[in-house]
């Protein structure tokens, strides 16, 4: 390679560029250009992580590790089994127990690792109900309470580390990854694949839950029972301890408008399918009074795949692009312990999955269940507990969960 440069006398002169130093300045110029290859991609999701992650957007590592070449697996996934913890709460900021994570659900996955392998999904929920000793602190709570509690110890971050400790202690798990979503972003996210139908073959009515404030039950005023209980707490003349349970009621004839009631204070569904958006999507998630809890974590289980089915049908999870594009769109609704690279290599690593059935389940009390309600209730009032008063049968349920 050769060019020209003027010398003194101002005669054009050639010069001629040494093969070694040639060879250099091709290899740099295509380093740069991967840099910046990497650059635009920790840009766009760099950008949409630093709205979504605690603290933890890490810019060069995520340049790093998505240079081509560069192959970092994410935590679990040498070892066969991804963990995914999947938090859904109402929202900081919002009254009703915004930071109470009332939908608690453990995402296990099989990667595939080569023709000869198939990919495994589990999802198991665990209920809000259920009691445990709260992480750093000599204390027994709901399992619900835990990340609020840990909000409360540092602030947009406490709450996912405690509840990745706690929930890993019920499952017998590594949990290395968890994901909150509060109410407006699930609003957000059915809205986003074009809503969801789900379908009924009998008529859905929740005629309780949405109605308004409680009381207790006096069979006159308040009548309708709402399923929570308040506890009084009282000391006798001798200085023992004593707690009263009083069973909730919703007025007889409420005083609020239905307009102001959630989901019109009625929810109703008929048989059959029914198209529902981000609102009415939500009411169906959340309605537990007129069923119960265990029914309530079925149906989030199943909304859930309905969302994965849509935005598979749109190519949503076959285009990482719109992945981050909806991720973005939710902003602030979405929170996240997992960086830029880990979330592309997740994306990454579902996109070799292929079809698979997810092996869903409630962790639930009835006689084939591994909780139960003791009869003696603690100040807190409905508790569950594991059967046998230890996780060795829940433990052993999460770790089978990928070979049904």
């Amino acid at each position: 390679m050769m060019f020209f440069k003027k010398n003194n006398t101002g005669v054009a002169e050639r010069t001629v560029i040494p093969r070694k130093h040639r060879v250099w300045r091709i290899v740099l110029f295509f380093l740069v250009l991967l840099l910046l290859a990497g650059g635009v991609f920790v840009w766009k999701t760099g950008f949409t992580l630093n709205k979504i992650s605690q603290g933890n957007a890490n810019i060069f590592g995520s340049l790093l590790n998505s240079l081509p070449g560069v192959e970092k697996k994410l935590s679990g996934e040498d070892a066969g089994r991804v963990n995914i913890l999947l938090l859904g709460m109402r929202g900081e900021g919002v009254e009703g127990g915004g930071l109470l994570a009332d939908t608690i659900m453990v995402l296990s996955i099989h990667p595939k690792t080569d023709d000869t392998d198939t990919s495994r999904v589990s999802l198991i929920s665990i209920p809000r109900d259920t009691y445990v000793t709260v992480p750093g602190r000599n204390e027994q709570r709901k399992i619900n309470a835990v990340y609020a509690l840990g909000e409360e110890r540092a602030l947009h971050k406490g709450g996912i580390e405690d509840m990745r400790t706690i929930v890993g202690e019920v499952t017998g798990l590594d949990i290395p990854y968890a994901i909150t979503l509060n109410f407006q972003g699930f609003k957000d996210l059915v809205n986003a694949v074009g809503g969801v139908t789900v379908h009924l073959d009998q008529p859905f009515e929740e005629g309780v839950q949405f109605r308004g404030l409680t009381a207790r039950c006096d069979l006159v005023r308040y009548t309708v029972p709402s399923g929570n209980v308040e506890v009084k707490k009282g000391t006798r003349r001798n200085g023992s301890v004593y707690y009263r349970h009083y069973d909730l009621c919703f007025e007889k004839k409420t005083t609020v408008a239905i307009s102001e009631m959630e989901c019109g204070g009625d929810f109703k569904l008929p048989a059959g399918d029914n198209a529902l958006d981000g609102d009415k999507a939500l009411c169906y998630v959340r309605s537990r009074d007129a069923t119960s809890d265990f029914a309530r974590a079925r149906r989030q289980q199943d909304v859930i795949n309905l969302i994965r089915t849509k935005a598979l049908s749109l190519g949503t999870l076959t285009d990482f692009s719109k992945i981050n594009t909806i991720l973005d769109s939710l902003g602030n609704n979405v929170s996240t312990n997992m960086e830029a690279w880990e979330m592309k290599r997740l994306f990454d690593v579902y996109q070799k999955m292929g079809e698979v059935k997810i092996n869903q389940k409630v962790l639930e009390d009835s006689e084939e269940g591994l909780l139960y309600a003791p009869a003696q209730k603690p100040e807190s009032g409905y508790i569950l507990l594991p059967r046998g008063d230890n996780y060795d049968r829940i433990h052993e349920l999460f770790q089978n969960s990928l070979n049904q």
